[in-house]
């Protein structure tokens, strides 16, 4: 096995099956429009040359997954430390990636690939909107070894020209997260996601029973006397309830799906992960590649021991940035300790602290409270004079709201230390974004003329894997660390790319 990636070589046969399914997914969206007609005019259709459609159709994409297949070969051209890649139907491309910019490499799994008994394997650089390359099917063995020998000739500078290789180490078990911490996890996080997309399905529902019923499939008056007959369920503390249920409900399975059996091991320098149910997924975390870690945590979960943690590396885009940010969900204290201790050799430490200015909150009022009433007010008085019917809300609206801002206030902070920057924020999950000033891609301050007097203004952190902004603190203070930072940028040597 040392020796079979230096020369061009296929993928497994079975991934022909794989291929074919992927290539009758890729036609599917481009056609579907195609597809809803035929379903709308089904008995108008001659069925002969539907069936004789059909089955030509598929022995089309069945030629094109073969060639898929066919023309798909990779190996590693180990004089000039590079992965190449060829794949094409007609006309053939080759990829040629270097492995020292090699950020990820990803072994993953769905249900057929698992049905029949291969992995996929993602290979990831900085700066990249999509990943590189993806080979869609291998063996486990397979895709073991090849990540291994993509990651063991991980490249660091020292001086000029003389580079140091660090082979890939043998793994070794490190933390499992348990199906108790999932379940913790669920039941105390992604409320307003959860809500959202309870609201989104409801919404949709009720378009279309509008629809059922402007088209006289239902009887709009049988549909409302139903409800007025059943006022337990027009209920507000009912409908209260069965939302937060099915909040708990959709949280728990979204959790417990994704990462489920959730394991991470020790390689030699990095981390590496393994999770999902019904498609599984394995990565490797190298700490140098890593630019922004954030540990997320509530009140409940501060009470029952778990708390959320998320790591961000280079990323082409603010979309690709939230797609490939890696989560850990379930931790406890000490295993984040063991995390934070392994990618940045230490654990970070809170530095010196930067408050916002009273303005920030003022602010806030006025863009969450004040507008919003004056534009409610302005629409029911002269449009929509029903909508005062609902004033009673008003203050229930402003107490929430002015609640949620004073914590949100009291916890934005900013903390610097000699080699990290934390940013804290966060209402009710608070959030720690901890940076390593060497991995700082750019800085950008700026100040209004009206806060000048007050020298307060922005700054915006650049990294690789995302920005983190600090809103109006102190100017003064701000622009003696960014003169800092930025000498840091220039005399520092880091591989983080």
């Amino acid at each position: 096995m040392e020796n079979q990636f230096n020369v061009p070589q296929r993928q497994s046969a079975v991934g022909i099956i794989v291929m074919f399914f992927d290539t009758v997914q890729q036609y599917a969206r481009a056609l579907w429009p195609i597809f809803v007609v035929w379903i709308f005019k089904f008995n108008e259709i001659n069925k002969l040359w539907l069936l004789v459609g059909g089955l030509l159709f598929f022995a089309a994409i069945g030629v094109v997954a073969y060639l898929r297949y066919r023309n798909f070969t990779f190996f590693l051209d180990q004089a000039n430390g590079e992965f190449v890649i060829t794949e094409g139907v007609f006309s053939k491309t080759r990829t040629t990636i270097a492995l020292h910019k090699i950020q990820q490499v990803n072994i993953k799994q769905s249900l057929l690939q698992r049905i029949i008994g291969i992995h996929a394997l993602d290979v990831d650089t900085a700066g990249s909107k999509e990943k590189e390359v993806s080979i869609k099917a291998i063996s486990h063995a397979l895709a073991i070894a090849l990540k291994a020998k993509l990651l063991e000739n991980e490249r660091t500078f020292v001086g000029q020209d003389a580079l140091v290789e660090n082979a890939v180490s043998e793994e070794k078990p490190f933390i499992s997260i348990s199906l108790l911490s999932l379940l913790k996890v669920g039941i105390t996080s992604n409320y307003i996601r959860s809500l959202g997309l309870l609201l989104a399905f409801f919404a949709t529902l009720y378009d279309n029973i509008l629809r059922f019923s402007n088209q006289g499939y239902l009887d709009e008056d049988q549909f409302s006397s139903y409800f007025d007959r059943n006022a337990i369920l027009s209920s507000i503390g009912i409908v209260l309830l069965i939302m937060f249920g099915s909040i708990l409900v959709i949280n728990i399975f979204r959790i417990v799906v994704r990462y489920f059996d959730y394991k991470i091991a020790k390689q030699k320098g990095s981390l590496l992960l393994s999770f999902g149910l019904f498609n599984t997924k394995s990565t490797i975390i190298k700490p140098e590649k890593v630019q922004i870690v954030a540990i997320t945590r509530n009140y409940f979960q501060k009470k029952l021991d778990v708390l959320e943690l998320k790591i961000k590396q280079a990323t082409g885009g603010e979309q690709e940035e939230r797609k490939q940010a890696i989560e850990i969900p379930g931790c406890n204290e000490s295993e984040r300790d063991a995390i934070l201790k392994l990618l940045f050799g230490k654990i970070p430490e809170k530095g010196v602290m930067l408050r916002p200015n009273f303005r920030k909150l003022v602010f806030s009022i006025f863009l969450t409270i004040v507008l919003p009433l004056a534009l409610f007010y302005l629409i029911a008085v002269n449009a929509a004079g029903n909508l005062l019917q609902f004033a009673y809300l008003i203050p229930v609206y402003i107490g929430f709201a002015l609640l949620i801002l004073c914590f949100g206030f009291k916890n934005y902070r900013l903390f610097i230390g000699d080699r990290f920057i934390i940013k804290q924020s966060g209402a009710w999950d608070i959030t720690d974004e901890i940076i390593e000033p060497q991995k700082i891609q750019a800085l950008t301050v700026s100040q209004l003329f009206w806060h000048k007097s007050a020298d307060i203004g922005y700054l915006t952190i650049h990294t690789a894997g995302g920005n983190v902004s600090f809103q109006l603190g102190d100017f003064t203070t701000i622009k003696q660390y960014v003169n800092l930072w930025l000498y840091e940028m220039e005399t520092s040597d880091s591989n983080w790319m």
